[in-house]
């Protein structure tokens, strides 16, 4: 025989009576109807159901939680820097340490529309310092860092 499949009730509601089983942990809305779980943790990931009885009816819904891990605040590291023709060529990477499905963008003048981690950007001699701006971005946060500092000193002898 098999074993009997188990269900965590987390809210039940007869008629009027509402019952939250983690008071600490849940808030029901009832003027929505929508549960809300607070301090959200890594193992709130799974599968939800939730049923309205009406008699002898019953609606069931099946709801997948996935929790993401909120992006840090991403730095830029020079991995590559060259002069040719008097232009400044750099190779950029921007890096977030932490955050689930993260992806990046680059924006600011000539780094604008950029797309991934990586980015290769030529500035011209003389110039102002290039403005670049990396956003890590997932679904849940959004952080951004700047290019610091004159990253084309003047070209050694």
């Amino acid at each position: 025989m098999e074993e009997p499949q188990k269900k965590k009730i987390l809210l039940r509601i007869s008629g009027a009576n509402v019952t939250e089983y983690e008071r600490e942990r849940m808030r029901f809305h009832e003027g929505n109807f929508s549960l809300e779980i607070l301090d959200t943790r890594r193992d709130d990931e799974r599968l939800y159901e939730y049923s309205v009885s009406r008699g002898p009816e019953e609606e069931l819904w099946q709801i997948q939680l996935r929790v993401l891990e909120a992006v840090a605040a991403p730095s830029i590291r020079i991995l590559h820097r060259e002069w040719s023709n008097g232009s400044c060529s750099l190779a950029l990477l921007c890096s977030s340490e932490r955050g689930d499905e993260v992806s990046y963008a680059w924006d600011g003048g000539l780094c604008s529309g950029g797309r991934g981690r990586a980015l290769n950007v030529s500035f011209p001699p003389g110039g102002a310092a290039p403005r670049c701006v990396c956003t890590a971005s997932n679904r849940v946060s959004r952080r951004r860092a700047a290019l610091q500092g004159p990253p084309c000193a003047p070209r050694p002898p």
